[in-house]
């Protein structure tokens, strides 16, 4: 099958304390809580479950103190937690408190369970007790997956016979000191590779592609190039999952090519509430239709419904800073012959040496190819990825994330190329955000130096 019109991020955690607001799918930082992963911190008092938090956010926003019991109630701290998106950490008492309103706390603390989609385990090296596994025997009697994290190794570091017996009850275990910042990327990154693996099925379950940007009743003018590239007799993928997204949400598509748009549009009584075009007509289709019609592409909407549209955007910020004699990869989900104008392999390689006035270095990867050594990379520049499940692609990017090299996707590089990028974001406030604060850290020295 075809698949070259459809087309996918690098570190940044987003602070979520708003919780009121859109649906999971249109703007992260107002993701409802019953939308979020929750994952659950336990472990005995003053095993550093807080300062675990903070390490894991970046920043410090539970209280920590050597003093035990110092987290006396569940704490929640909402987060978006790139590659995985919007979480609810609940950091709780420890397990063995023997403080005032002890009983209290473990109680609201055994509650969680109930609320928990994935538990992280704190404890310390050398100290596995009844406390830890009663944590265990809860999990597993729920069904809830379980990490656990080895912290204060600056302190003690665990034995490897310790190691493997964690990790023979329960599978998934990090070694970390959330004191410290050495060793921090590799730590969180192999962390943030359980969380992914352990996130339950119906939280990685593919998000809807635009019917949450249509209200009941609502219309979205599909832009759809027939060219070389379109097989014959048929729409390619995205096209047709568009299409049929919209019906699964009382919505209807109205499908015209590239050339048709303005015609179409005087036809009709009303504007549509969306215009998705092909990553290749993006210049000319956010021209055609009106700005009070939101306009994006079907790629864009991809790299939202498989990863994380707000590090996408930001990756693709890094285009600006790109020049002549980087290296980038071009990363395709799919195997297919490429034709005589190649929208990964001649065109955006095409325009992107336009944009930065030299040459570049561009491999391409396709089908289940994906090179081990990305740190090579200034950029990757990811098809949709309507090929691959969302968990395998969030494994793409944290794989990309841990070498330090950022992730976009293909309509969001060629909407950038061609001047039109906060355009095609403009449904996606967050994500929008994401992609001025990345240019921001950027003018400002925060990006590449040499």
């Amino acid at each position: 099958m075809q698949l070259q019109s459809n087309e996918t991020q690098t570190p940044r955690l987003i602070q979520a304390d708003r919780e009121h607001g859109s649906s999971l799918s249109s703007c992260m930082d107002t993701t409802p809580k019953g939308n979020r992963l929750h994952i659950a911190i336990f472990g005995r008092t003053n095993v550093g479950k807080s300062s675990l938090l903070n390490y894991i956010l970046g920043q410090d926003l539970a209280i920590t103190s050597p003093v035990a019991g110092t987290t006396t109630d569940v704490v929640e701290k909402a987060a978006e937690l790139l590659p995985l998106g919007p979480v609810l950490f609940l950091d709780t008492a420890g397990l063995d408190d023997r403080s005032a309103l002890a009983e209290l706390r473990i109680r609201k603390t055994g509650g969680v369970f109930n609320r928990a989609d994935v538990i992280l385990l704190v404890t310390e090296a050398g100290r596995w007790s009844r406390y830890e596994e009663d944590v265990l025997d809860e999990a597993d009697k729920k069904k809830i997956p379980l990490i656990a994290v080895v912290n204060k190794i600056d302190l003690e570091s665990p034995s490897d016979e310790f190691m493997e017996m964690i990790a023979g009850k329960a599978g998934r275990v990090v070694a970390l000191s959330a004191a410290r910042a050495e060793g921090r990327e590799a730590a969180l990154g192999l962390l943030k590779r359980h969380l992914i693996e352990a996130a339950p099925e119906d939280f990685m379950a593919t998000p809807a592609l635009l019917g949450d940007l249509l209200p009941p009743g609502g219309l979205a003018l599909l832009v759809v190039p027939i060219d070389m590239q379109a097989p014959k007799g048929r729409l390619i993928l995205p096209q047709v999952q568009a299409i049929r997204d919209a019906l699964d949400n009382n919505a209807a598509g109205l499908v015209v090519k590239e050339h048709g748009v303005t015609a179409m549009l005087a036809n009709l009584k009303r504007l549509p509430d969306l215009a998705v075009c092909d990553s290749q007509a993006v210049l000319q289709v956010s021209a055609d239709v009106p700005e009070e019609v939101s306009c994006t592409t079907f790629s864009i909407l991809f790299a939202r419904q498989k990863g994380n549209l707000a590090a996408a955007a930001e990756g693709a910020a890094v285009i600006e800073t790109l020049r002549p004699g980087d290296r980038l990869l071009i990363a395709e989900a799919c195997s297919h012959h490429p034709l005589q104008d190649d929208i990964g392999r001649v065109k955006i390689p095409r325009w992107l040496r336009q944009y930065v006035g030299g040459d570049l270095d561009i491999d391409v990867s396709a089908g289940r190819d994906y090179p081990e050594k990305l740190e090579r990379y200034r950029l990757i520049i990811h098809c949709g990825g309507c090929m691959l499940n969302r968990r395998e692609m969030l494994n793409r990017i944290q794989t990309a994330r841990e070498a330090g090299v950022p992730v976009t996707n293909y309509g969001l590089a060629i909407s950038f190329t061609q001047g039109v990028i906060r355009r095609v974001l403009s449904p996606f406030p967050s994500a929008l955000a994401a992609y001025e604060r990345k240019r921001e850290d950027l003018a400002a020295g925060k990006g590449r130096t040499d």
